[in-house]
């Protein structure tokens, strides 16, 4: 990844920059018949909310949004601008939320995505994520879940909760 685009926490002035970054984004969905329901953009709410946001650049061309839940870090969005994607910018971002998230004593990072998008489950679980069986959810997640239901994202594919431990990952095929 260029160095220029080494993650870092957002300052006030990139704030208004991130809404767009999402919205191009979001773009990128529609080959695959997935169009966002109109409202304001996640990293708005983030913001609004108190999230806390990584950037990536100076201008930004990416953030990741984190928040506290159920007594881990839950990653609420990666975006990158689609002029920036497949050069590290979203793993460099993953990578640095991993890194606070185990920095801060946290357990693990959950987050809730789409099961099929290349760029979503797939991409995660190349990256140590595992699903999150349903009877391991906590209140928060199962708060999420339910009001994605409500704003109807989960019409518009299959959605799944992921999970990945801060402590060292597992040598596969060892237990």
């Amino acid at each position: 990844m260029d160095p220029a685009f080494e993650p870092r926490p957002a300052r006030p002035g990139d704030l208004p920059l991130l809404p767009p970054i999402e919205e191009a984004a979001d773009g990128l969905f529609a080959p695959l018949g997935i169009v966002f329901p109109p409202g304001d953009p996640v990293v708005r709410l983030m913001i609004d909310n108190g999230g806390d946001i990584l950037v990536a650049g100076d201008p930004p061309i990416g953030f990741a949004a984190v928040d506290e839940l159920d007594g881990a870090v839950h990653l609420e969005q990666i975006a990158v601008h689609p002029d920036h994607v497949r050069k590290g910018v979203g793993t460099g971002l993953l990578r640095a939320v991993l890194a606070r998230a185990a920095a801060g004593g946290f357990p693990g990072v959950s987050l809730l995505t789409f099961r099929d998008v290349p760029w979503n489950a797939p991409w995660y679980r190349a990256h140590g994520f595992a699903e999150l069986p349903e009877d391991r959810w906590g209140k928060g997640v199962r708060n999420l879940w339910n009001a994605e239901i409500d704003a109807g994202l989960h019409d518009l594919g299959p959605r799944l909760v992921m999970w990945r431990p801060t402590g060292p990952r597992p040598v596969p095929g060892r237990t």
